[in-house]
């Protein structure tokens, strides 16, 4: 089974939206790990907003990524530039893939204007955890 981990600035929006969806992708065929180079604990409206599509993230925790050392990675996906340039090394031979998304959590304006944006960056993190999953874990044979 493949590993991945998704990093972010604090895992509280993007990185937590993204392990639930490559969870739900991958469907068993991958362990799936986020974590920040800082823990701001889960964002409500990540919650909220994944709820509203249909996956759990409520269980999900903040964890930093000093608490993954032990864990050899096949993928290390950084959804933000911040991530991407703390991200420490590993010692692994971990591919390393990055995609900045915007931070919902910095949206402002009504009540609306925020949930359109934490819908709008959902729905980009959602298609690139797909064809991230069909490109890399799917197409893998199943190892004995």
């Amino acid at each position: 089974m493949k590993n991945i981990l998704v990093l972010c600035t604090g895992n509280s929006c993007r990185s937590q939206i993204a392990e639930g969806y490559l969870r739900h992708f991958a469907a068993g065929k991958a362990a799936t790990y986020s974590a920040g180079v800082e823990t701001h604990g889960v964002n409500p409206r990540a919650v909220a907003t994944m709820q509203n599509d249909g996956i759990d993230i409520s269980r999900h925790t903040s964890n930093h990524v000093d608490e993954y050392q032990d864990i050899q990675f096949d993928y290390i996906i950084t959804v933000c530039d911040h991530a991407k340039e703390r991200c420490p090394v590993f010692p692994s031979a971990a591919l390393r893939f990055h995609h900045n998304f915007p931070d919902p959590a910095k949206a402002v304006g009504t009540d609306e204007q925020i949930s359109r944006e934490f819908n709008t960056v959902r729905d980009m993190i959602k298609e690139y955890c797909r064809n991230f999953i069909n490109k890399h874990i799917a197409s893998q044979p199943a190892k004995e």
